[in-house]
């Protein structure tokens, strides 16, 4: 995992500490860490790697948009970032009953987490709440035009939130933040990228071999989720249909992450006894021939 930091984000926190919040800012940016963490991990579960985090002003930003999700899953993905912040405030609202002196140590981490739970899921893109609301408009109307529709009321939710300029303490923040949710809503989302289950250098120093025994109905999401760094992974079902991991990546490069696993292997090897039988073919017409003369 890269960590890339926006230029911006140095002004942010040599401004805080310039100004006396520099303990805020931090606290801030590990809060946005950990928001992106949980997308980190559920986007892993799913078959896909996030390559990338990127510090800015205002948040983080993991670079793991995935092409060709079911909105079901988007959904899950989507609200994975806001329930680590959200399983957060519960536990400092648990830790503040048991242990009250706790509140003057962990108040400010509460507000963050709390903050950061309820702008992610405003319904403007690029926000969380916004994927959750571009997949729920797609099964009522076109994608394209769930799209535009969203990126609509993103451009007022930036206005709206802009306008707290006048009516709250926030100052400049809100203008700034506003400004983000409109040059984020019209920029372009970063390619997919899957995970390669093949490590050559693990298994130069030898890995233990790790049986599964599935059905036919194992899709390459669910197998992912079998996958152990420090064992080499093999697929079987009761038939005896075999799928080793290195089979299992050469598959995924070009399959989808919904198609069953056992489905490819059997299209292959009938894909090959196709082409055996077509090799084998004018031998016999050959043999034929042969026979009438």
């Amino acid at each position: 995992m890269k960590i890339s930091i926006h230029p911006l984000f140095f002004a942010a926190g040599i401004a805080s500490a310039l100004f006396g919040g520099l303990p805020v800012f931090l606290i801030y940016t590990l809060t946005a860490l950990a928001h992106e963490c949980g997308h980190i991990f559920c986007a892993h579960s799913m078959g896909f790697s996030c390559e990338k985090v990127k510090l800015m002003p205002y948040g983080a930003a993991a670079e793991c948009e995935i092409d060709g999700i079911s909105p079901s899953d988007e959904i899950k993905l989507a609200l994975s970032g806001p329930l680590v912040n959200a399983a957060i405030c519960m536990f400092l609202a648990g830790l503040w009953w048991f242990y009250p002196l706790s509140y003057a140590y962990t108040d400010t981490v509460m507000t963050a987490n709390a903050v950061t739970f309820i702008i992610n899921i405003l319904p403007a893109y690029p926000l969380d709440g916004g994927r959750v609301a571009r997949c729920l408009l797609a099964k009522v109307m076109p994608a394209r035009a769930a799209n535009i529709a969203l990126r609509g009321v993103t451009v007022l939710v930036a206005f709206g939130v802009s306008s707290l300029f006048f009516f709250t303490d926030m100052g400049a923040n809100c203008i700034m933040f506003g400004v983000f949710l409109l040059v984020s809503a019209f920029s372009k989302p970063p390619a997919a990228c899957r995970i390669n289950f093949t490590e050559n250098k693990k298994l130069k120093r030898g890995l233990e071999v790790k049986y599964i025994l599935a059905d036919g109905s194992l899709t390459y999401r669910r197998a992912v989720r079998f996958l152990d760094d420090k064992k080499y992974v093999i697929f079987r079902t009761r038939e005896g249909d075999e799928v080793t991991q290195d089979k299992l990546f050469d598959d995924f490069a070009t399959r989808g992450i919904y198609d069953k696993v056992f489905a490819a292997s059997a299209e292959g090897e009938t894909s090959a006894e196709e082409r055996a039988g077509k090799e084998g073919e004018p031998d016999a017409e050959i043999y034929k021939e042969i026979c009438v003369k």
